[in-house]
C-alpha cells in the first residue's frame, strides 16, 4: 500500500538516544539507518562532567559557582569565567580531567571520517580508565550507540533545525499564556516560525 511505499522510501533518521525513538524507528522503518544527534551526544557528556563537579565540590570548595565555566565552549566564556577556569585548571581536579575528556570528544567531529572510529575508540578507552564513574557510565552508553554516533560522518545530520523550531513554538506558547483554541495556537506558531510581519493584519 501507499503507506508501505512511503516507509520504504525513508532511509535516514536523526534522533537522540531515547529507547522509544530507537525502537519505534526500527519497528516501523526497518530499512532506515539512524544518526544520533551530535549535540545530544555532547549534552550527555556535559551532564556527566557536571556530575563529577557536583561530587567533587563537596571536598573542593573552589569549584563553587563554576558550573557554567566548565559547560561552555572555551570560545564562549566570559572574561570572568575564563579567568576562573584558568585558575581551576591549575589544580589537580577530577573535574578538570572530565573537562579535558569533554573537549577531546568535541574535537572528534572535526576529524576526517576515516579516523573517526579510531578516535572514538581511543576516547572511550580513556574514559573507561578514568575512575570517574559519571564519565565511565556515559562512555559505556556511547559505546552501545557507536554506529549511530559515527553515522554523522556519513550523513552530517543533526536535530539543530528542529530544536530551533521547537524553541520558537514553546516561546509562542509562553508569550500568550494560553490561546482560546488550538487553531489559534497553531496559526500563531506557524507565523512565529516563519517570522511573518503581522502589523496591519486584523
Amino acid at each position: 500500500d501507499s503507506k508501505g511505499v512511503l516507509h520504504s522510501q525513508i532511509k535516514e533518521f536523526c534522533c537522540d538516544m531515547s529507547p522509544a525513538f530507537i525502537s519505534g524507528i526500527e519497528e516501523k522503518f526497518p530499512n532506515a539507518t539512524i544518526t544520533f544527534d551530535k549535540f545530544h551526544v555532547m549534552k550527555m557528556v556535559n551532564e556527566a562532567l557536571d556530575q563529577v563537579r557536583k561530587q567533587e565540590q563537596a571536598t573542593q570548595p573552589e569549584l563553587k559557582n563554576s558550573r557554567y565555566a566548565w559547560l561552555k565552549n572555551p570560545e564562549n566564556l566570559t572574561e570572568k569565567q575564563g579567568s576562573k577556569l584558568a585558575k581551576l585548571k591549575d589544580l589537580d581536579l577530577a573535574t578538570g580531567r572530565a573537562y579535558r575528556m569533554k573537549l577531546s570528544l568535541q574535537k572528534m567531529w572535526t576529524k576526517h571520517p576515516i579516523l573517526s572510529e579510531l578516535y572514538f575508540d581511543e576516547w572511550h578507552s580513556w574514559a573507561i580508565r578514568s575512575r570517574l564513574e559519571p564519565m565511565i557510565k556515559v562512555a559505556k552508553t556511547l559505546k552501545k550507540h557507536k554506529d549511530g554516533i559515527l553515522r554523522w560522518f556519513v550523513t552530517k545530520m543533526t536535530n539543530g533545525l528542529l530544536e530551533g523550531i521547537n524553541s520558537l513554538v514553546q516561546a509562542t506558547k509562553r508569550k500568550a499564556r494560553g490561546y482560546r483554541t488550538a487553531d489559534n495556537f497553531i496559526a500563531m506558531a506557524y507565523a512565529t516560525v516563519n517570522k511573518l510581519d503581522l502589523i496591519g493584519i486584523s
